[in-house]
């Protein structure tokens, strides 16, 4: 890991909202869901922060060896968004503890504030990270399957 990855570091985009990216389109086996309003559905802006973390991270870190996955997120969601309109994150890192990044976030739409929080991510070797995975997979996934991988638990 580079020594340029420091609280501060900040980074935004913008992101068009489609139709598939609303609540029924979820999960589409749900029929409750598909009676549920077409507006942007929380998993996606989870993945909209998430994506905006690893795109402020990946310059500072030795991308893409190291990765980061999250292991914390702390969201409020505060309004809608239909399909139409774009989404805006901005992404700010208050935090790192050795491997451990802490970021605020906002999601906006231009209208309203649409998310606020506080994602946690790890920064992992790839390579160790995907074979402890596949592992994992290679034991049928049974829950008795536990080890400590740089300072995450594998389940």
């Amino acid at each position: 890991m580079e020594k340029k990855l420091q609280p501060g570091l900040a980074s935004e985009f913008r992101f068009p909202v489609p139709e598939n990216k609303t609540v029924p389109f979820v999960y589409t086996e749900s029929p409750e869901f598909q009676l549920m309003p077409r507006v942007l559905a929380s998993p996606f802006p989870i993945g909209l922060i998430e994506w905006a973390c690893v795109r402020a991270v990946n310059p500072h870190i030795d991308w893409s060896e190291e990765q980061t996955v999250g292991t914390g997120f702390h969201l409020s969601r505060l309004a809608a968004t239909p399909p139409g309109l774009a989404v805006t994150v901005r992404v700010r890192l208050e935090k790192v503890e050795g491997k451990q990044l802490t970021f605020s976030i906002v999601v906006d739409d231009g209208m309203d504030t649409v998310a606020e929080g506080a994602p946690e991510k790890h920064i992992i070797d790839a390579a160790r990270f995907n074979a402890r995975a596949a592992a994992k997979q290679d034991q049928g996934g049974r829950p008795e399957f536990l080890d400590e991988y740089d300072g995450l638990a594998v389940v």
